[in-house]
C-alpha cells in the first residue's frame, strides 16, 4: 500500500470504511447497537483515518484532502454524507488536520452547488461545526470565499432555495457574531463591503436584514472618524492651509479620501462638487485645483469632472450676465469672465480638459435657456483658446485640427441666431472687444479652413455680418488707429494668425511703447532713453487675446534681449518697461511671461553685461510684479546671491538694487512657504543657494523671516532639523549673534540654537583704539598712493568709514583721497566697513555728552549720507537696527535711527513729499513717468559724491537707469525691520511711535501691508499684550492713516474699529459686546458666500496683496482681533460663543440662521487658526468643560451617538451644547496646521485623561480625536501613535470606573480602525499590557491586536 499514490491510499481507507457502514446498515435488524460500540466504532475510523494521515507527507496532504472531498461528492445517501463529515469532525478534535484546511477544500469543491442540498447543506453544517478551530486570517479569508460563492451562485428570486441559503446563513450569523469573536468585526466588514459595494447588491435577499444590520453596527465607528459637517468646510485660496491635503479628491468621482470600508454618511460619500465649483471660481485657484485633484502636469490626463464644473461655471457667469442691471460694475464682470478665460486656457493647455467635449457640453447645457447676454463673454472666452491654439501642428492634442474647433458652430446656431443685423457696439469702450469676439472666432475658423484647404459650410449667421464688415473696413482704412479706442485691439484678436494682417495692428502697439528711435526722454542721473512714456493702459491690454498678448511680450523680450546684447546708449523706453510689467500679471501667459523673465531674460541680460537693463529687470520686480509663484521668488534669490559676489556687479548703484531685492524676497516670503520651500531645495541641489555668502544683513533678514514662519506656523511643536541645517550653513558663511530683547520672541528651537553657538562681541574699546590709531596714520601719510593702497588693502580692519566720520567731526570735510579709496574698496568690501561703522556710531553716541555734541555728530553723519553720498540712509539704517546690542547700546542704537529719520528733515520730507504727490495704484497711471521724474529733480539720487574731484586724474562712474525706484520706496523692506526691532526692545516705545506718527504714511506703497501688520500682531502677541495703545497705533499707522485718502473706510477695518481709532489716544473705555464679533464673522461668511454686493469693496485682485476677497477678508479679520483692546482669551471666547451661543440672552442678542451654521463654524475655524495660540487654546477649556458636563458624567442616554452626530441632532432641532462643540472643533481642528494639530496629544494626556471616567466620555473623546487620525497619519506619525496608547490607556481607567460597558463593539471597531488603517502593529508592546488588564469581554474583542490567549488568567 506504501507504494501506492496519496489519492489511492485515502480511497481505500474510505472506501474501507464505507464498506464496513454498508454491512451494518445490511445488517441493522440483527446488530445490536449501543452507545459503547458507536463510540468504539467512531474511534476505529478516526484511528485509521489518524494513521494513514500520518503516513502521507506534509506537502501531500492538501490532495489528500481534495481527494476525501471528492468521495464526499460522490455520495448519495445521506447517511454516508453524515459519516463522512463526522469523520472529518473528529480529524479536526483529534488535531490530525487543520480545521482551515478542510473548509477550504470543502468550499472551493467545483460540484459544490445549492442543486445539491444534501452535500451544500452537509458542507456547512460542518464547517459552522469546526470553524471555530480557524484562526482569524483564515476566517477572513473563508468568509470572503463564502459571499463570493453566494454572489456567484445563489438565484436571489426563488424561494424554494431558502433552506440551503439558512444553513449558509447560520455560518455566516456565526462569523459575524461578536461574542464569538472569530475574527475582528473590522475585517469581516471589509469583506462585505469588497463583495456587496453597496445594498442593492447583497447576495441574497434573505440575509440582507443580517447583513445589512452587522454594516449599520459600525456607524458609530464611521462617525467617530468622520468630521462633523465636512461637506460644507470650504477653504480660503492663497491662505496657509489651502494647500493641505485635507481637500483631496477623488480625480474621476470628486469623492472625499475615507479611509478604511465604514458606512460613512451619505453627505460626504457624494461627489463634492459645490467644494471644487467654489475653488474654481476664486482667483489663483489653478494650484490648489490640481492639488485637490491630484493632477499632474506631466502626466497630461483629462480629467471630465474638472470639464464639468468648468462648463458649470461658465452657464452660471452667463446666468449672471442675464441678471445684470444697468448699474452693475461692468468692471467686475469683465475680471470675472477673464478668470474663467485664464481657468479654460491653463487646464486645456495642460490636456486636463477637452475643448471639444467642454464645447458640446456647454451646448446641451445652455439649449433651451434664452441666455443672450452673456453670449459675447462667452465667445470671447472661447476666442482666447481658438485664437491661440487654432494654427497649433495638428498633432499637438490641445490643438490644431480645425474638426476640434468645428462644435463651436453649435453654439452660432443656438446664440446667434438673430433675424436682424447686430448693431455695432461703441468701439472707444472696453466691452466693444468681447461684443465682435463671436465675429473673430469666425475670422480664425475660416483662416484655419483655408491653410487646410478646406471650405466652412455655412457663411456667418445673419446677425454678425455688420461686425464682420466693419473688421474688414477698419483694416483697410488704416490711417487713422490711434490708442484712443479699441480699434487695433480689435484688429489684433481678429487676425493674430493671420501674420499677413496681423502685423499692422501689432506694429501700432509696439511703435507705442518703442518709440520712433528719434525722440528721446531723460530718467533719474540724466539718463537718455527712448521717448515714450505712457504704458499700455491695462484695459486696452485686457482686451487683446492671450495670443495677442503672446506675441506683444515676446517682441519686447526679444528686443530687450536684442538691445542687452548689442550695448545700446539709449536706455528702454519707460513706456515699454511698464508695459512689459503690465503683462507679466496675466497668469495665461506664464511661459513667456514670469516665468522667462526669471529663467531667461535674466541670465541672458546678465551674460550681457548689460548692468542697466539687469537693474530695470530687478527694480520691476521689486516694484511692479504683484502674486509671483514662490518658486519662482525663490530662484530669483538664489540668482541675485550669485550676482552679489561676481565682479561686474561691484558696482554702489547696482549692488545696492540687488540686496535691497533680496532683502524685500526674504522678508515678504509668506510663513506657509518657508520650510517647504527651503528644505525641498536644500535636500535636492544640497545647496544652499538662497544664503547670502557675505552679507550679514540678508542673513540675519533670513533668521528673522525663520523665526516667524516656525512661531507662526507652529512648526517649533515637532522636529527642525531642515531648520537647523540652514542655520549652520549660515553661521559657516557670516556667524550671528542675537541680542537677548530678540532671543526672547524666537520660537524655541531657534532660541536654544544661538544660545548654545553664541558669537563673541567685539570689544568697543578695542574697536575705539583701532580707529584712533587708523586715524592717526590717515593724518600722517602724506602720499596719496600710500593711502589709498594702505586703507583699501585687503585684510585690513575695515575702519575707513570711521576715518571719514572723524575726518567730518575735526575738519568738516572729506578729502578728494577718500573718494578714491572709496571708489577702489567698493560697495561690496565697503559693507564691512559699515557694520565696524554702525558700532562706532552707537558706542561714540552712548559716551557722548550733551546736546550740542549729538547735534554735530548727526551733522557729520547727514553728511555722509545726503551731501557726500558715501552711504544710503536705507543700508546705514538697516545695518544700525540690526546689530547685536544690548540695554544702554541698543537704546542708544534707536534714539540714532529717530534722529535719522524723523527728527532731521532730509529723509521726513522726501517722504512727506512722495506720499502727497503719488499712489500706489500704478496699473492705473498714465503720467507715472512724469511724477517720478518730478520727485527725482526735487530730490536727486546719486550714488557716488559729484562734487570737487582731481581734474588730473577724475573718477567716472557708470549710472543706472531708473523706472520705479527712489529712497523711499528702497526704504519700505528696511522700516519693517525697524518697526519689529523696535518693538522688541520696550523702553524705546516712544520712539516707535514717533517714527510711525512722522513716516508711517509711507506704508501706503507697501505691496502687502495688511500682511506685514499680520504678521508683526502675530509674532508679538506676547508683547503687544495689555498695550491697547500701541497695537492702536501699528493699525493707525500702518493700514488706517496710510490708505484713507486712497481707499474707502471699510476696505480692510470695520465701522466699530474705526471708531475707535477716532477717539482720543487714551480712551480705551471701547470693550466690543457679542455682537460685534457676531457682525465681524458674518462679513467673513459673507465674502465666503459670494455674497452680492460683497462687505468689501471690489477690487482688480491681480494688483492686490491677496488672490482673492476671501484671502482678504480672513486676514483683515484677523488683524481686526489682534488688535482689539482686550485680552485674547476674551476674543477667543467670544468668537467661540459667536459659534456656540444660539438663543438670545443677556450676552448675545443674535441668533445664527440654522440652515447657515456650518458656513458660520467654518468662518470661526478659519479665524481662529490663523491666531495666535493664546486666542484659541481657551476652546481647551470648553473641551474640559464639556467633559465635566452632566452630559458625560452620568448616563442619562441610551444612545449617546445619536446626541453626538451634530447633523442628525442639528436638523431635528435635538442638538445639546456637546454636540455644538464638537461640530466647532472639528471646523476648527479641519483648518488647523499641523504644528497647533500636533498639541493634542499633550493636552489629551494632561488635561483630558485625569477627568474621563465615563463610557460617554470616552465615546466623546474618539468622536473629538477621530477624523484627524488620518491626518496624524501623513503628517505627524509621532503623534499618532502617542495618541493611540493614550486612549489604551484612558480606556482601562473606563473600563476599572464602569460596571457595565454599553458600546464595547463600537469603542473596539474604533481601536481596530485605527490599528488596520494607520499603525499596524506600531505599539503592540504597550498596548498589550494595557488589554491583559481589561474585562474578559473586552480581552475577547481585542485579542487580535495584543494575540493573547483569552482563557490566561488576567494578569494583576
Amino acid at each position: 500500500m506504501s507504494g501506492n499514490s496519496v489519492e489511492e491510499r485515502v480511497t481505500d481507507v474510505i472506501s474501507d470504511l464505507l464498506r464496513s457502514h454498508a454491512i451494518e446498515e445490511a445488517f441493522c435488524n440483527i446488530i445490536v447497537h449501543s452507545e459503547e460500540t458507536d463510540a468504539w466504532n467512531s474511534k476505529y475510523s478516526g484511528e485509521k483515518l489518524k494513521k494513514l494521515w500520518q503516513t502521507i507527507p506534509q506537502e501531500s496532504q492538501d490532495i489528500g484532502l481534495r481527494t476525501f472531498v471528492d468521495l464526499l461528492h460522490r455520495q448519495c445517501n445521506a447517511s454516508r454524507v453524515n459519516l463522512l463529515c463526522d469523520l472529518l469532525e473528529s480529524m479536526v478534535e483529534n488535531c490530525v488536520v487543520a480545521p482551515r484546511s478542510i473548509c477550504e477544500a470543502l468550499l472551493t469543491r467545483e460540484g459544490l452547488s445549492y442543486s445539491q442540498p444534501l452535500l451544500w447543506n452537509a458542507t456547512f453544517k460542518l464547517i459552522r461545526k469546526i470553524i471555530g478551530g480557524v484562526d482569524y486570517k483564515g476566517v477572513r479569508d473563508l468568509l470572503r470565499v463564502i459571499l463570493d460563492k453566494l454572489q456567484n451562485s445563489l438565484p436571489s428570486d426563488n424561494v424554494a432555495v431558502q433552506p440551503e441559503v439558512e444553513v449558509v446563513t447560520d455560518v455566516v450569523t456565526y462569523i459575524l457574531d461578536r461574542n464569538a469573536c472569530l475574527l475582528p468585526a473590522y475585517l469581516a466588514i471589509n469583506e462585505i463591503t469588497k463583495v456587496c459595494p453597496d445594498t442593492s447588491t447583497w447576495p441574497q435577499w434573505s440575509m440582507g436584514k443580517m447583513l445589512s444590520s452587522f454594516v449599520d453596527s459600525f456607524r458609530p465607528a464611521a462617525q467617530m472618524v468622520s468630521i462633523a459637517g465636512r461637506s460644507h468646510l470650504l477653504p480660503v485660496v492663497g491662505h496657509s492651509m489651502s494647500m493641505n491635503n485635507v481637500w483631496r479628491l477623488n480625480t474621476t468621482t470628486l469623492r472625499f479620501h475615507l479611509s478604511g470600508p465604514l458606512p460613512y454618511d451619505k453627505a460626504i460619500q457624494d461627489p463634492q462638487t459645490n467644494l471644487l465649483r467654489y475653488v474654481l471660481e476664486q482667483p489663483y485657484s489653478r494650484e490648489m485645483v490640481c492639488n485637490m485633484l491630484g493632477l499632474n502636469k506631466q502626466a497630461k490626463q483629462r480629467c471630465e469632472v474638472l470639464e464639468d464644473q468648468l462648463v458649470d461655471l461658465v452657464v452660471v457667469a452667463m446666468e449672471r450676465s442675464e441678471s445684470e442691471g444697468v448699474n452693475d460694475d461692468a468692471g467686475l464682470s469683465q475680471l470675472l469672465w477673464q478668470h474663467l478665460s485664464s481657468q479654460l486656457i491653463y487646464f486645456v493647455l495642460f490636456q486636463f480638459a477637452s475643448f471639444p467635449h467642454m464645447v458640446m457640453s456647454l451646448y446641451e447645457k445652455l439649449k433651451g435657456k434664452n441666455l443672450k447676454k452673456g453670449r459675447d463673454h462667452l465667445m470671447w472666452v472661447l476666442l482666447q483658446f481658438i485664437s491661440g491654439s487654432i494654427q497649433k501642428n495638428p498633432t499637438v492634442a490641445s490643438g490644431g485640427l480645425l474638426a476640434d474647433f468645428l462644435p463651436v458652430m453649435k453654439l452660432y446656431d443656438l446664440l446667434y441666431s438673430d433675424d436682424q443685423l447686430i448693431p455695432m457696439p461703441d468701439v472707444t469702450k472696453p466691452r466693444s472687444t468681447h461684443a465682435l469676439a463671436s465675429t473673430c472666432i469666425w475670422i480664425h475658423l475660416n483662416k484655419k479652413a483655408e491653410s487646410d484647404k478646406q471650405r466652412l459650410q455655412r457663411p456667418i449667421p445673419y446677425g454678425l455680418r455688420t461686425h464682420l464688415e466693419f473688421l474688414k473696413q477698419t483694416f483697410n482704412n488704416n490711417n487713422n488707429l490711434t490708442l484712443s479706442d479699441y480699434k487695433i485691439a480689435l484688429l489684433c484678436n481678429a487676425y493674430s494668425t493671420n501674420t499677413e494682417f496681423f502685423s499692422l495692428p501689432m506694429g501700432k502697439l509696439l511703435e507705442s511703447v518703442y518709440g520712433n528711435n528719434k525722440n528721446t526722454t531723460l530718467l533719474p542721473g540724466n539718463i537718455v532713453a527712448s521717448a515714450p512714456t505712457q504704458p499700455l493702459s491695462m484695459s486696452l491690454l485686457d482686451s487683446l487675446t492671450v495670443h495677442a498678448k503672446m506675441s506683444l511680450i515676446h517682441s519686447i523680450v526679444t528686443r530687450v534681449i536684442r538691445l542687452a546684447k548689442n550695448k545700446n546708449n539709449i536706455s528702454l523706453a519707460p513706456a515699454l518697461v511698464e508695459t512689459y510689467s503690465r503683462l507679466l500679471v496675466y497668469m495665461e501667459i506664464e511661459s513667456l511671461g514670469i516665468k522667462g523673465f526669471i529663467s531667461q531674460l535674466l541670465p541672458t541680460v546678465f551674460n550681457s553685461h548689460a548692468l542697466g537693463i539687469l537693474h530695470t529687470l530687478l527694480e520691476m520686480f521689486s516694484y511692479r510684479l504683484h502674486h509671483t509663484q514662490i518658486h519662482y521668488r525663490i530662484q530669483l534669490l538664489g540668482h541675485l546671491h550669485t550676482l552679489a559676489t561676481i565682479q561686474q556687479t561691484n558696482q554702489n548703484q547696482l549692488h545696492l538694487c540687488v540686496e535691497s531685492t533680496a532683502l524685500r524676497l526674504i522678508i515678504s516670503l509668506g510663513s506657509y512657504e518657508v520650510q517647504p520651500q527651503l528644505s525641498r531645495i536644500s535636500n535636492e541641489s544640497k545647496s544652499n543657494s538662497f544664503l547670502a555668502g557675505e552679507s550679514e544683513e540678508l542673513n540675519r533678514a533670513l533668521v528673522l523671516t525663520l523665526a516667524r514662519s516656525v512661531h507662526i506656523t507652529g512648526l517649533d511643536s515637532y522636529s527642525n532639523n531642515w531648520c537647523k541645517e540652514i542655520l549652520m550653513s549660515i553661521m559657516q558663511n557670516t556667524p550671528l549673534g542675537w541680542p537677548s530683547h530678540t532671543l526672547q520672541y524666537f520660537p524655541p528651537t531657534l532660541a536654544d540654537y544661538f544660545n548654545q553657538n553664541a558669537v563673541l562681541k567685539d570689544d568697543k574699546n578695542q574697536l575705539k583704539r583701532s580707529v584712533e590709531t587708523e586715524y592717526k596714520k590717515w593724518k600722517s601719510m602724506v602720499n596719496e598712493n600710500d593711502l589709498i593702497a594702505h586703507f583699501s588693502m585687503q585684510g585690513n580692519a575695515p575702519l575707513f568709514l570711521c576715518i571719514i566720520f572723524k575726518s567730518l567731526l575735526e575738519d568738516s570735510r572729506v578729502s578728494p583721497t577718500a573718494y578714491k579709496v572709496l571708489d577702489r574698496l567698493g560697495p561690496r568690501a565697503l559693507s564691512a566697513h559699515l557694520r565696524a561703522f554702525a558700532d562706532y556710531l552707537v558706542f561714540e553716541f552712548t559716551t557722548v555728552s550733551g546736546n550740542q555734541n549729538i547735534n554735530r555728530y548727526m551733522e557729520a553723519l547727514n553728511e555722509m549720507i545726503w551731501r557726500s553720498n558715501i552711504v544710503t540712509i536705507d543700508r546705514l539704517v538697516l545695518c544700525l537696527i540690526l546689530r547685536n546690542l544690548e540695554a544702554n547700546e541698543a537704546q542708544m542704537r534707536c534714539l540714532i535711527v529717530q534722529l535719522l529719520l524723523v527728527h532731521l528733515p532730509d529723509f521726513k520730507n522726501r517722504v512727506h513729499d512722495f506720499v502727497k504727490d503719488n499712489t500706489p495704484e500704478h496699473w492705473q497711471q498714465a503720467n507715472w513717468h512724469e511724477k517720478h521724474m518730478a520727485f527725482h529733480k526735487k530730490y536727486p539720487e546719486k550714488f557716488y559724491y559729484e562734487g570737487i574731484q582731481d581734474l588730473n586724474n577724475p573718477i567716472h562712474h557708470q549710472h543706472l537707469p531708473v523706472y520705479f525706484g527712489n529712497v523711499c520706496l528702497r526704504f519700505l523692506p528696511v522700516l519693517d525691520v525697524t518697526i519689529h526691532r523696535l518693538l522688541e526692545f520696550q523702553k524705546v516705545q516712544k520712539i516707535l511711535e514717533s517714527i510711525l506718527d512722522q513716516i508711517g504714511c509711507l506704508y501706503k506703497f507697501h505691496d502687502r501691508p495688511v500682511t506685514y501688520l499680520y504678521n508683526t500682531l502675530f509674532y508679538y502677541e506676547k508683547r503687544l499684550s495689555g498695550k491697547s495703545s500701541l497695537k492702536r497705533k501699528l493699525v493707525q499707522g500702518i493700514i488706517a492713516g496710510a490708505f484713507k485718502e486712497i481707499r474707502p473706510p471699510n476696505w480692510c477695518l470695520s465701522e466699530d474699529y474705526n471708531r475707535l481709532l477716532q477717539m482720543p489716544h487714551d480712551d480705551l473705555s471701547w470693550i466690543p459686546d457679542q455682537d460685534y464679533y457676531v457682525r465681524l464673522i458674518a462679513r467673513l461668511v459673507d465674502t465666503i458666500g459670494g455674497k452680492i454686493p460683497p462687505p468689501f469693496p471690489n477690487c482688480d485682485w491681480r494688483f492686490n496683496e491677496f488672490p482673492n476677497p476671501a484671502a482678504h477678508a480672513l486676514h483683515a479679520t484677523c488683524v481686526e482681533l489682534m488688535a482689539l483692546p482686550v485680552s485674547s482669551p476674551i476674543v477667543g471666547n467670544a468668537l467661540l460663543d459667536v459659534a456656540l451661543k444660539r438663543y438670545k440672552d443677556d450676552f448675545c442678542c443674535f441668533q445664527l440662521p440654522r440652515d447657515k451654521i456650518m458656513s458660520w463654524m467654518n468662518a470661526v475655524g478659519l479665524v481662529l487658526t490663523a491666531l495666535p495660540e493664546p486666542f484659541w487654546v481657551v476652546l481647551n477649556d470648553r473641551i474640559v468643560d464639556a467633559f465635566n458636563s452632566t452630559q458625560l458624567t452620568q448616563s442619562s442616554y441610551k444612545y449617546p451617538f445619536q446626541m453626538f452626530n451634530f447633523h442628525s441632532s442639528h436638523i431635528v432641532f435635538a442638538e445639546q451644547q456637546c454636540s455644538y462643540l464638537l461640530g466647532l472643533c472639528h471646523a476648527i481642528w479641519h483648518h488647523a496646521g499641523i504644528g497647533q494639530l500636533s498639541q493634542l496629544p499633550q493636552f489629551l494626556k494632561e488635561r483630558l485623561k485625569p477627568v474621563i471616567k465615563t463610557e460617554e466620555q470616552y465615546l466623546y473623546l474618539c468622536h473629538l480625536i477621530g477624523p484627524f487620525l488620518q491626518r496624524f497619519h501623513v503628517e505627524r506619525t509621532r503623534c499618532l501613535l502617542e495618541l493611540t496608547v493614550e486612549l489604551y490607556e484612558i480606556l482601562m481607567t473606563v473600563d476599572k470606573s464602569c460596571e457595565h460597558l454599553n458600546f464595547m463593539d463600537p469603542i473596539c471597531d474604533f481601536l481596530y480602525h485605527i490599528k488596520y488603517m494607520f499603525i499596524g502593529d506600531g505599539v503592540k508592546h504597550d498596548v498589550e499590557k494595557v488589554i491583559r488588564n481589561l474585562r474578559p469581554a473586552l480581552q475577547l474583542r481585542l485579542r487580535f491586536i495584543s494575540h493573547i490567549n483569552v482563557e490566561e488568567p488576567v494578569s494583576a
